[in-house]
């Protein structure tokens, strides 16, 4: 597997690379792989069906125009800026007998995740479908969403560490729908962010999953894909 730390300029671009390195694999230009981003600036990203008057704060999001995209993976609506590590999994559907199924590659992926963390003294378990929390409390750290393609997954998610965790209760409604270990928290109360330095956490993901090399540059293909993309984007794009 090859490590991809790549974070790009825009919010956009960031976004659709994911898709990017799905794409690329499919299209045997390259294999499984791991990325790690992290924005520089605040926005807030939607699932690919999620409707935007009953995700968002429009009246926030407008004031202080905070860009909404919308992602090709499923899961609910994150605010995402400084202090929220990304991760982002290209594996081969062979990989694992699990992978193939969607709720149990959730639970192959995440509970190596949980491993990774643990070697990082955090102690995290998983909440189905796709949620981990800290054990103590039950407060979610890291929300989860995947996309699925003939031959390989997509998984990604986020590892909150230093995020400005007012800014979700700003911009985000409560959600319609909401996992029973929630028990009607509100974002203040239900969402957290864990004590542990990204860096460590880089490292002991990457080696839960086997990477064997870096390359921290865009290929021509992927910037190839990532044109053709951005061209076909404007309705993700919402505000």
């Amino acid at each position: 597997m090859i490590l991809k730390n790549i974070t790009l300029d825009t919010p956009a671009e960031n976004v659709l690379y994911d898709e990017v390195l799905l794409r690329s694999a499919e299209k045997g230009q390259q294999g499984e792989a791991l990325r790690f981003w992290e924005p520089r600036d605040i926005f807030v990203v939607m699932g690919l069906i999620g409707k935007l008057h009953d995700e968002v704060i429009l009246e926030n999001i407008k004031k202080d125009n905070v860009p909404v995209l919308r992602r090709f993976s499923g899961g609910g609506t994150v605010v995402q800026g400084r202090g929220c590590l990304n991760f982002t999994l290209v594996l081969d559907k062979g990989r694992n007998n699990d992978l193939p199924d969607i709720r149990k590659s959730y639970a192959f992926i995440l509970n190596k995740v949980i491993t990774a963390l643990k070697r990082c003294d955090i102690e995290a378990v998983l909440q189905p479908l796709s949620d981990l929390a800290l054990h103590e409390g039950l407060r979610k750290f890291s929300g989860n969403a995947q996309h699925r393609g003939r031959k390989f997954i997509m998984h990604h998610g986020t590892i909150l560490y230093d995020f400005d965790l007012a800014l979700i209760e700003k911009y985000l409604c409560m959600p319609g729908k909401y996992p029973e270990y929630r028990q009607e928290r509100g974002h203040g109360d239900f969402v957290t962010n864990i004590k542990g330095a990204p860096a460590r956490i880089k490292d002991e993901l990457c080696h839960e999953f086997l990477v064997s090399k870096e390359n921290n540059t865009v290929s021509q293909q992927e910037e190839s894909i990532l044109k053709e993309l951005s061209s076909q984007s404007r309705h993700r794009v919402l505000i």
